[in-house]
């Protein structure tokens, strides 16, 4: 299967934090979530995906060229949708399209205008007088009317009412329906993967810590909910982390098979959100650092 991102054995350090050994491949044709917490790399690892920063070493290819010899090439293949705002405030959205038009080859005017119809956009008022949801349709349309393949979204139903976030999900899942584009979509609100993700990337700490496809996961992780006298080093060692109360405890295993096999009808085994993932991913990261601290 064609890989669109593909990163190998990169690094990246800067004061306080650092890229490690990060490896990582996006299969074309499918959404991939990119997930973890605030400061974990996701923002850089998507910077480098763009060439707006260098690795300090390990390789980079979209749609397997390199960025040295092939920039202009794969980046008019690329449509960006940011957070916030990255067009010039005092311009209209058709001085805008004037400005960014030259710059792609495959550029739609006719494809443009539908969007700017679809979201009901106005072309000819400041962009400064835009709400957050209509600088995200402003930046979706631009991303989209160059046929983009492979469509980066950083953070993009950030701070969007409930309503706009699932029209804005059920474009996407569209768009998808031909097989010939790829999303790389990262975001912290984990909820939105559930509708449209088919792969889930999992960074922390600078750390690659899985890619899987979304099915995968609900298979192999569990949530695990007993009574504390069913915990001793030996059933402990099968978590990520625990958290323990006077209830009982709760934790997060990597094997839900073999832990239907070790507690059997002695515990309660749920699914898990990819936030319990990420959170008992953190307890558990915390708890080894300070045991070798």
């Amino acid at each position: 299967m064609e890989n669109v991102i593909e990163l190998q054995h990169v690094n990246k350090a800067f004061s306080g934090f650092q890229l490690k050994d990060f490896s990582l491949s996006v299969k074309k044709g499918f959404v991939t979530g990119f997930i973890g917490g605030n400061g974990v790399g996701k923002s850089t690892t998507i910077k480098m995906i763009m060439n707006l920063l260098k690795p300090d070493s390990g390789t980079i290819s979209i749609f397997g060229l390199d960025y040295k010899k092939h920039e202009k090439e794969i980046k008019e293949r690329i449509g960006f949708v940011f957070d916030d705002n990255i067009f010039y405030e005092n311009l209209t959205l058709q001085e805008m399209k004037r400005l960014i038009k030259p710059a792609y080859k495959n550029w739609d005017d006719a494809l443009f205008h539908q969007y700017v119809e679809m979201f009901e956009l106005p072309l000819k008022k400041s962009i400064k007088t835009f709400s957050k949801g209509m600088m995200m349709k402003a930046s979706l349309t631009m991303a989209l009317s160059h046929h983009a393949e492979l469509i980066i979204m950083d953070e993009p139903t950030s701070g969007l009412d409930p309503i706009f976030r699932r029209e804005l999900l059920e474009l996407l899942h569209n768009l998808m329906q031909n097989g010939e584009k790829t999303i790389f979509f990262s975001t912290h609100i984990t909820t939105d993967l559930d509708r449209i993700a088919d792969y889930i990337t999992f960074i922390h700490n600078g750390q690659h810590i899985f890619t899987k496809e979304y099915y995968k996961i609900e298979e192999e992780y569990a949530i695990v909910k007993g009574e504390t006298n069913l915990l001793d080093r030996d059933t402990e060692r099968e978590f990520i982390a625990i958290r323990k109360s006077n209830h009982g405890f709760e934790a997060l295993t990597t094997n839900k098979q073999r832990a239907e096999a070790i507690f059997g009808k002695s515990v309660i085994i749920e699914k898990p959100t990819l936030e319990d993932i990420m959170f008992y991913t953190k307890k558990g990261n915390e708890k080894y650092a300070k045991s070798y601290s």
